[in-house]
């Protein structure tokens, strides 16, 4: 069994050869970058605690215990507890669950929208492209946070409104970079070789220019999905977001600033994860950037 499971392994690295020194390479280029390392790692520790909150957090972060409440950090409560006796070290771990969750929906809405539109727009050119444009610069007209506020407000409190509010606004940036690349690659001579031999335009648009319009993708998502947590946390915070007793950061952080100057953990802590993480991810999104981009490739 063993000798079938070497053989089997051995094929499929000689198939994946040049995608494993890609691998090979992206890791060589991280362990270059202190701050890449620093990226990762606190990203790493994200999806952890996101994935495996209800094994580590000690209690439940919404059951109410109000001879406890407003006690400062100590052993039993490593982070205090709430004005209603909640575990804070609780909810900050099951805040990172919705964190991120709410970023991979947020960027998977906002990536798949922006790519079908930028795409199209680049590559039918012509009336399309102007139709697409003109209503990806509605969109861009607005700040994109008041933008999002008005959305969530007029479809309501909930988890699932905020991350469309924030995915509405979102998409038309990727759509202006998949356009921008689509135009760039649909020039390339192997699409014009491509087209030449009577490939069919769904053909080259899925063999020849997505894959290679990812990297840019890629980066983009990575440095947004930092954006996203910070504008979800935000219309939490002035009460567009999540409804308590949610466990989500911008809400805790909210209800902590009616006790910020006596019981201060309330809403540090919660905002400490949200500095962290997005930190995190702006680290790894700029090494992801130096890594994918061609120009700045050095062997």
């Amino acid at each position: 069994m063993w000798y079938e499971m070497s053989k089997v392994f051995g094929k499929w690295a000689e198939e994946h050869e040049a995608d494993i020194e890609e691998l090979k390479y992206t890791f060589r280029r991280m362990r270059q970058n202190p701050l890449s390392l620093l990226g990762l790692s606190i990203f790493v520790v994200f999806v952890f605690l996101a994935v495996f909150a209800p094994y580590v957090s000690p209690y439940d972060p919404i059951v109410q215990s109000l001879p406890e409440r407003l006690q400062p950090p100590s052993v039993t409560h490593l982070f205090g507890t709430d004005e209603l006796g909640r575990d804070l070290f609780s909810r900050v771990l099951w805040g990172a669950r919705i964190s991120l969750w709410m970023g991979i929906m947020v960027i998977a809405i906002s990536v798949s929208v922006g790519t079908v539109v930028g795409v199209l727009a680049g590559y039918l050119g012509g009336r399309f492209d102007e139709l697409f444009m003109r209503i990806t610069d509605m969109f861009l007209a607005f700040p994109m946070l008041i933008l999002a506020m008005a959305i969530a407000a007029a479809l309501g409190n909930s988890l699932e409104n905020t991350m469309l509010a924030i995915s509405i606004t979102s998409w038309p940036r990727y759509a202006r970079l998949m356009r921008a690349q689509t135009l760039s690659v649909k020039e390339q001579l192997y699409v014009e070789a491509a087209r030449s031999v009577g490939a069919s335009k769904t053909r080259i648009v899925f063999k020849y220019i997505l894959p290679n319009c990812l990297a840019p993708i890629i980066i983009q998502s990575s440095l947004r999905m930092g954006g996203t947590i910070l504008a979800a946390s935000g219309l939490g915070f002035i009460g567009f977001g999540a409804r308590p007793p949610t466990p989500e950061w911008g809400v805790m952080i909210s209800q902590g600033r009616r006790y910020i100057m006596g019981q201060w953990w309330i809403s540090v802590f919660p905002g400490l994860a949200i500095f962290i993480v997005v930190l995190g991810l702006n680290f790894l999104g700029d090494s992801l950037r130096d890594i994918l981009d061609p120009r700045l490739r050095r062997g």
